[in-house]
């Protein structure tokens, strides 16, 4: 994580809001003393219940850096939800980190945030169906844990410049769905955007495996982020896989050219693309969600139709049933990467059995096309 305490350290004045109130604090999680710092932003006054920010540092930084890199407090301030930063632990170098990798360590940092959630709750007004998470590097790292297993608390997630270790992505069960925004660079050279063999899993893998979880449209609509600065040294596209169950949506924002940066930020270290905020963008995400799905009125129809997929999980075989007759047009079969894995042309309309003895053990996606109408289930493959 890129080190920037000592330009902190020059600017803080400048940067200092009046509005401003950032309170430090520790609580016992573990048998550890962990660390935080809250914003309050002035239009919090207590009397109505507001959103919580959970802002996560990036591996060898720590919570000051990331509350003026990663900055949301001018965004806090007028629409007035609470921001948290708390610390990671020191690892046998030294360093900050979160334990997000599956490995090398026993720091129970998930457990850590829901106590650090239920401390601050008890002393504000915190609405429990809208608290968020998002963080740098391995901060984002740790937002997915958080949508992995914690995700009973935590209303959706954004990582920027971060990913997941294959071993976490694949023992991965949320049990809802979480909305997921991912902010990458196609040349981060900390956490490629291609991924790394055992460590990390690939961008366009990572959230199409979401996408697979959250039961959204496996093709996401594509559009080209306007380049107003063509002085950054890279562009944006933004891939928005929509239809979720609960109104849920992944998006991610591929940064061409972009380095392991948050964009939008006030310190240009690295590539850092300048033609949108991150932070607007990832509270413009959050905004829309709270632990019940969408808050925006959108309405998503039963993940299954009037379609079931018995056995679930399924071992040799799988039937697909409907009680309506309808022709069936193409069935499609994506594996939880979010890669078509199998199609099939049916012969039969009501009742269509699968084949899975030689599907490998997984979570998939089936979609069901009838007459340009797409009904999508989710099942699991047990077995090799």
């Amino acid at each position: 994580m890129i080190r920037i305490l000592s330009v902190i350290c020059c600017l803080s004045v400048a940067f200092t809001l009046p509005a401003q109130t950032t309170l430090t604090g520790t609580i016992q999680s573990g048998g550890l003393t962990r660390e935080y710092r809250l914003y309050k932003p002035a239009v919090y006054n207590g009397s109505t219940a507001v959103p919580l920010v959970i802002n996560m540092h990036g591996y060898s930084s720590n919570n000051l850096e990331q509350e003026f890199y990663g900055d949301f407090r001018g965004i806090a301030d007028t629409a007035n939800f609470l921001i948290v930063h708390p610390n990671g632990t020191l690892d046998n170098q030294g360093q900050r980190f979160w334990n997000a990798f599956g490995t090398g360590s026993n720091v129970d940092d998930v457990g850590f945030i829901s106590d650090l959630i239920d401390t601050l709750s008890a002393a504000y007004n915190i609405d429990p169906q809208r608290i968020y998470a998002t963080g740098m590097s391995n901060g984002g790292f740790m937002s997915y844990s958080l949508a992995c297993e914690l995700n009973e608390r935590i209303a959706a997630i954004a990582s920027v410049t971060g990913s997941m270790a294959p071993i976490k992505l694949a023992s991965c069960n949320p049990q809802r769905p979480v909305p997921v925004m991912e902010i990458h660079g196609t040349a981060d050279g900390v956490v490629p955007y291609t991924g790394q063999q055992l460590t990390m899993v690939a961008i366009p893998d990572l959230v199409s495996a979401w996408a697979a979880f959250n039961n959204c449209n496996p093709t996401p609509v594509v559009t080209s982020v306007p380049n107003t600065n063509t002085g950054d040294g890279c562009t944006a596209e933004r891939f928005v896989y929509s239809g979720g169950d609960a109104g849920s949506t992944v998006e991610h924002y591929k940064i061409i050219g972009g380095g392991h940066t948050w964009p939008g930020a006030a310190f240009i270290i690295g590539v850092t693309n300048q033609d949108f905020k991150a932070s607007q963008e990832i509270w413009r995400f959050f905004s829309k969600y709270d632990l019940n799905g969408s808050t925006t009125g959108v309405t998503t129809p039963s993940s299954a139709g009037d379609w079931t997929a018995t056995p679930n999980p399924a071992g040799d075989f799988l039937l697909l049933q409907s009680a309506a007759q309808q022709p069936v047009q193409r069935i499609q079969v994506w594996d939880a990467a979010g890669k078509l894995y199998r199609t099939v042309q049916p012969a039969a309309a009501g009742s269509i059995r699968l084949e899975t003895t030689d599907w490998p053990k997984g979570l998939y996606l089936i979609s069901v096309e009838q007459d340009g109408k797409r009904t999508s289930l989710k099942v699991m493959k047990t077995g090799a």
